[in-house]
Order: C-alpha cells, then structure tokens, then sequence
C-alpha cells in the first residue's frame, strides 16, 4: 500500500462513518511517519483502522470497504476494521499519533501509530510477519532501539513476555 492508497482509505473510512478522525492502528501506518517507506515495508493490501470516537464502527468500516468488497475488487487494497483493543501498546501512544490529512484525504484526519509504538505493537504480536516487519524497520534505521526499550517498559505485559521482547529488540539491532 502507497501513502496514496492510505489517504484513500482514510477519507473513504472517514465518509462511511461519518467522523473526521480515523486511527491507522496496522503496518500501514508506517506511512504517516515515513510517506515513501521502503518496498518491503509495504507489502499488505490492508490497513487496520477505526474511528477515534467510536471504535465499535469497525465492522461497519470492514463489511463496507473491507475484504471482498467492491472497493477492494475496485482498487485492490482494502480498509480492516479493527477497534481500540486490536493492539498490545505503550502507555501515552495516543500523544505521540502521526497526523495524516490534506487534499487526498478530504481534510479528514488519520491518525497513525508512531513508528516505535507500532513496532512495539508487533513485537506483542510476536508472528513471523511481524518480527519481519520490525526487523526491517531497524535494517532501515527508522526505530532507535533505546526508544524501543523505553516504550516497552511502558507497555503492560507479563514479565516471560517483555524478556521476549527485549531479547527480540536486541537481536534486531545487533
């Protein structure tokens, strides 16, 4: 998915629901802090998203312009509605969201994770694709380990979890 395709997403979630604040919860957003991330970073059609105030919407958003609709036949990419429990992350991520807006959006107002509680939501994941996707980040040198380490101790999981998780960061940055 291109920055582009992200925008559209967002304006066609943001009509559906009738709301002007859309959050980008998925590996697209990655696209709100880095607009021409790298190729491999951007492999999936699809893009988590709900609106801020009402995160209930998301099956709306996903029986719309989800999979298998006519939007994705249509343009083949797609909007995944998710809500506000979808994802594991760091206590604060709400103040750090990346504001995507303007022309192609309509002026509606995406919303997307930073890059390091993103990839710390991956790393709570912990599925192979994820691990990937935040191993390329660091390849990239678009996370920053310490920060990584920092947003983690501000993220509830068990104890066996954030080992994982450290020894996870640690080798990606090796």
């Amino acid at each position: 998915m291109t920055r582009e395709q992200l925008e559209h997403v967002i304006r066609a979630t943001a009509a559906i629901a009738d709301l002007e604040d859309i959050v980008v919860i998925g590996s697209q957003s990655v696209l709100g802090t880095f607009p021409h991330a790298p190729e491999e970073l951007l492999v999936s059609r699809e893009a988590d998203v709900y609106p801020l105030s009402h995160p209930e919407q998301g099956d709306l958003i996903d029986g719309s312009i989800g999979e298998g609709s006519p939007f994705e036949r249509s343009f083949g990419y797609y909007a995944h509605g998710v809500d506000d429990t979808t994802a594991v992350l760091p206590e604060g991520w709400k103040s750090r969201l990346v504001l995507v807006s303007g022309e192609n959006t309509r002026h509606a107002r995406g919303w997307c994770l930073d890059v390091h509680d993103l990839a710390i939501a991956k790393y709570v994941a912990g599925r192979e694709k994820d691990l990937e996707f935040n191993a390329a980040l660091a390849r990239h040198g678009m996370t920053v380990r310490e920060i990584l380490l920092g947003r983690l101790a501000q993220t509830s999981v068990t104890d066996e979890v954030r080992l994982l998780m450290e020894a996870r960061i640690s080798a990606h940055f090796a």
